[in-house]
């Protein structure tokens, strides 16, 4: 797991959050501290300016619970955590999680990290503290693939920014954001200058630090997948037995006039992957083509959010990069589900260095 903010224990601990806390930066003080692209002007060492999620992040944060309730919610969530798995605490005697904290967001977890309100143990902050990090490997994971695969290191740097620039207001409070923010920032513009080249020397940069540790740019460390499949046969049965309750049968076809439509907007890729290949045989026809039409819808619409990024952005290079990260982010079994060949990968990345080829011969490179 990558040390998503400075240090190995509680990043949080003694930092600036203990003394900002009960005063959050506003959306005009945030934006305060970024350069204005529009008019030139400079009040940092970058040019940069939050994307429009997180602008659009920051404008409703007033409209968020505040951090008590926050903090109140996610000391609920872990008892109910525990008493569902039959545990005490979220580590076992070996240090191994005991509980699913996939549950909390980002900014339950961080109530647990500071330990706000004084709600919770040592081992639940370091157990937070375990899935921050992990949550930021999950979100540079796919473009730092796609980085190897292009040779553009800019990818892996952006979707670095865009995981810090969506912390909450309380998280944007630290040092080690605001750290971890600038160093992400100088790596963006270092690649700006030479994409093909991998920032160095850049203190708190935990691009530079992921990378160390997944050289391949890869942390997948998947489920077995007949785990997986068993897992998602439950989940139907049990929407089977909800229906039944209801005096209703459980269909998959949208165009049935009779029974329960089965929910699979819940489901994950991969698990919706397992119906539709059915390596073991757990699932009927309809079940396996209801899960492919869902694979497939979801796969046109990483396409299309890939093409829309690239006409709202001027930049023709995003579609294959939008492309390429949602393949990198698929596992094998996904990709064999959904047909994403390493012929369409290739096809992709061909795209992309055609493109980025002829714009640095546009812009005189």
């Amino acid at each position: 797991m990558t040390s998503v903010y400075t240090g190995y224990s509680n990043p949080y601990a003694g930092s600036a959050y203990s003394r900002a806390a009960a005063t959050q930066p506003s959306l005009a003080n945030t934006l305060a501290t970024i350069d204005d692209s529009s008019t030139g002007s400079s009040s940092s060492a970058t040019n940069l300016t939050l994307s429009d999620a997180a602008r659009a992040q920051l404008a409703g944060s007033s409209s968020q619970p505040d951090f008590t309730a926050i903090s109140n919610a996610a000391r609920a969530t872990l008892d109910g955590l525990y008493a569902a798995a039959k545990v005490s605490g979220p580590l076992d005697a070996d240090g191994k999680l005991t509980i699913d904290l996939s549950s909390l967001d980002r900014r339950s977890l961080f109530a647990i990290v500071t330990n706000n309100g004084g709600k919770f143990s040592a081992d639940e902050q370091s157990a937070a503290s375990a899935a921050l990090g992990n949550r930021f490997d999950a979100a540079v994971s796919p473009a730092a693939q796609t980085s190897k695969l292009t040779g553009d290191y800019g990818a892996i740097y952006k979707a670095a920014l865009d995981y810090l620039d969506a912390a909450s207001p309380e998280e944007k409070a630290t040092n080690g954001w605001a750290a971890q923010r600038n160093a992400v920032a100088k790596g963006v513009q270092a690649t700006q200058a030479d994409p093909s080249k991998l920032p160095s020397g850049i203190s708190n940069d935990p691009v530079a630090a992921y990378l160390a540790q997944y050289p391949d740019g890869s942390t997948t460390t998947t489920q077995d997948f007949s785990s997986v499949a068993k897992s998602v046969r439950a989940t139907l049965d049990a929407q089977a037995k909800a229906a039944a309750s209801l005096g209703r049968e459980l269909v998959f076809d949208p165009g049935r006039k009779t029974g329960q439509l089965a929910d699979l907007s819940t489901i994950d890729n991969r698990s919706l992957s397992a119906i539709a290949l059915n390596q073991d045989q757990l699932f009927s026809k309809q079940e396996s083509f209801a899960a492919k039409q869902e694979l497939d819808s979801r796969s046109r619409a990483s396409i299309l959010a890939a093409l829309k990024q690239s006409q709202s952005s001027g930049d023709p290079t995003q579609l294959s990069l939008g492309i390429l990260n949602a393949y990198s982010a698929m596992s094998s079994e996904e990709r064999q589900a959904t047909n994403w060949t390493t012929t369409f990968r290739d096809t992709a990345v061909q795209s992309y260095k055609s493109t980025s080829s002829l714009l640095s011969m546009l812009k005189g490179g």
